[in-house]
């Protein structure tokens, strides 16, 4: 018999006819394991929906034989689906499906892959099916409701539902209605006719009005003017006869929705007269009174005032005294500005074109005492000028900030040199910039080196800091040491270190290892006096990689960390090389300097690596895998020594 190399290097036919035996073997084995009967006839068992048609004897159900390309009964059975394809109606309409009988329905929906397996495959999935395809396109609300919402018995045309044979009906998606009143309720009770979509549309079902859906004009009373805006149900009120709501109104006259706000003044006249729909303070031209003409003609937002508003009952020829605001509106400032040169006439702050804003702006203000710049020019005038009705003042106090601002610093700042002057930190160009720079600070007793020099300084002065158990945020601290503003994060662990203290008597404290620099430089301490110097990539791992909490506590420990690999190392060999007490000796095969590849020395064993095998991957040998503790490991031991184990029976070794 010819050996592997033989072989591989022998002719074409030998590499032929090693070919054909396998194959050989391959269909004797698939032949010999498949059952004696259905198995050799059946490509596979059928869903579940089919189940019905299961056996050899039940295939022409679906399939017609004798014809030349595989054609199949699938609409003999649903024929909802032949209906809506004939109708060129639906989702599988849409598909432009040539040849149905043939393997257009077998593309989608395709059988004999087992009881469980779906008949129907949404594409990319049932949320995100796009239906548009269904000749329907989900718009406005009907895009968020659910497809189960809709796809119903109830929903489903009479005719594709009767043509249902097998299928159960309330899980089929096809043959819903497009009509409206099939999922809605008619609001109507048929009195506007059964095609909602002539009013209503499917992104806001109240956005019935005139210039959107429903054509107001082909009515009795066709809308013009204001009455374009005003809404359905102002007029249609819900409060109606369900007989009248929306036919049979009264609009003859205005009167019949309009109260008469002349309270009978010009009984002689009609509304129609004077006013038209387009607003009720346009009057026609054939309007006699001319308002210009008298000794008040009517400017600015006098021109939108009623004309009752002035002339009271409806008493037009009765005089009205107009010289000055004040003969129609109250002085609301209760005569604070009475001495000035107009005796607080209201002209000199406001005008009839709007009562608000005020003509005193920040360019009036700069002639005060008080010039309003920066963010102050912004500040609205009632946050100063405070509305208290006839009790507002107007003349506030501004000698220092306090007057308006509260001091939010709880008087740290009361003493020299500051005397609470806001003005010493901040500006009225932006309160939160303030003018104390890390310049200022390196003169005060903590100054800022570092890191720190980068920190805001909310990170130090916040609230809960320095002791303080209120809301004000402290400036003063006593405890300046870094364990006044960071917790010991290893819990007193190196506080012998921390005690030591500097040629000027104060204590090294955290920076006995750290600087402000770098939290995780710690140049103070060096690993290489430990009994166990960083080498190899383990100069690479961070700290808290080695030194973890112990079991059940949350603080790290530094001190008693264990020395041995296996102590941080999980053993990924399943515990095949352990030794004593059951731990395996990572050192023996690997180092510091690199995991892979391992110091194994193969010669020690019963199988030495000689010849083609040293370049031989471990991996194609050592092929074993267990599951241990649920994970895969690979196996080392045994490994079958025989060739015969690697390179196939009837492998002769040289």
């Amino acid at each position: 018999m010819a050996t592997c190399e033989q072989v591989a290097s022998g002719s074409s036919h030998h590499r032929s006819l090693l070919v054909v035996i396998r194959l050989s073997f391959l269909f004797a084995a698939l032949w010999f394991s498949a059952s004696p009967g259905r198995s050799q006839i059946s490509p596979g068992p059928l869903a579940k929906a089919h189940q019905s048609l299961n056996g050899t004897s039940q295939c022409a159900s679906c399939h017609l034989f004798g014809t030349s390309t595989p054609t199949f009964k699938c609409l003999e059975c649903h024929k909802e689906i032949a209906r809506l394809l004939s109708d060129n109606k639906g989702y599988h309409a849409r598909l432009e499906m040539k040849n149905p009988n043939g393997k257009e329905c077998v593309r989608c929906h395709l059988d004999h892959n087992g009881e469980n397996f779906s008949l129907i495959h949404w594409e990319p999935s049932k949320k995100q099916f796009d239906h548009r395809l269904t000749g329907y396109p989900l718009e406005g609300k009907h895009a968020g409701v659910e497809c189960e919402k809709c796809h119903t018995p109830a929903h489903m045309l009479p005719e594709i539902r009767a043509l249902l044979k097998r299928q159960d009906p309330a899980g089929s998606y096809l043959g819903a209605s497009t009509k409206c009143i099939a999922c809605h309720e008619d609001y109507h009770k048929g009195r506007l006719g059964k095609d909602c979509e002539n009013c209503h549309n499917a992104n806001d079902w109240k956005e019935a009005k005139t210039t959107k859906n429903f054509d107001h004009s082909k009515t009795r009373y066709p809308l013009t003017g204001e009455h374009l805006q005003v809404l359905c149900e102002k007029c249609h009120k819900p409060e109606m006869p369900q007989e009248v709501r929306f036919k049979n109104m009264k609009f003859q006259n205005c009167s019949d929705c309009h109260a008469d706000p002349h309270h009978g003044a010009f009984k002689q006249k009609r509304c129609e007269d004077c006013h038209t729909t387009e607003g009720w303070k346009k009057v026609l031209p054939a309007f006699s009174f001319d308002h210009s003409k008298t000794k008040y003609p009517l400017l600015g937002a006098h021109i939108k005032v009623s004309c009752v508003a002035c002339h009271a009952k409806g008493e037009f020829e009765r005089p009205l005294k107009f010289s000055n605001c004040t003969d129609c509106h109250k002085d609301i400032h209760n005569g604070q500005f009475a001495a000035r040169p107009q005796k607080g006439e209201c002209t000199e702050c406001h005008k009839v074109e709007g009562w608000k804003p005020s003509l005193f702006g920040v360019k009036e203000h700069a002639t005060s005492k008080y010039p309003l710049e920066g963010k102050h020019a912004k500040v609205e005038c009632d946050k100063c000028h405070i509305p208290a009705g006839k009790e507002t003042i107007y003349k506030v106090k501004f000698a220092s900030c306090t007057d308006c601002h509260k001091d939010p610093h709880d008087r740290q700042f009361a003493k020299a040199p500051f005397e609470n002057r806001c003005e010493g930190c901040h500006t009225v160009a932006d309160w939160h910039r303030s003018l104390f720079t890390i310049a200022k600070h390196r003169q005060t007793k903590f100054p800022l080196t570092g890191a720190h020099a980068a920190v805001t300084c909310a990170e130090c002065h916040k609230v809960g800091a320095g002791g303080r158990k209120d809301k004000i945020i402290p400036f003063s601290f006593d405890d300046k040491s870094c364990t006044g503003c960071h917790e010991d994060p290893h819990h007193g662990e190196f506080r012998d270190r921390q005690e030591r203290r500097r040629p000027n008597g104060t204590k090294f404290g955290c920076e006995a290892c750290h600087n402000t620099r770098s939290w995780v430089d710690v140049p103070g301490f060096d690993h290489s006096k430990t009994k166990f110097p960083l080498l190899g990539v383990h100069r690479t791992v961070a700290c808290n990689q080695c030194h973890k909490p112990l079991v059940g506590e949350k603080k790290i420990q530094f001190k008693g960390t264990p020395l041995i690999c296996e102590a941080c190392h999980k053993d990924v060999h399943g515990k095949q090389f352990a030794r004593q007490e059951g731990k395996t000796d990572c050192a023996s095969c690997h180092t510091a300097e690199r995991w892979k590849p391992s110091n194994f020395d193969h010669s020690r064993t019963k199988f030495p690596l000689d010849g083609g095998h040293k370049d031989v991957a471990c991996d194609k040998c050592h092929s074993l895998f267990k599951v241990v503790d649920g994970k895969s490991v690979l196996f080392y031991q045994p490994t079958p020594l025989a060739c015969e184990a690697c390179h196939g029976p009837g492998f002769k070794k040289n």
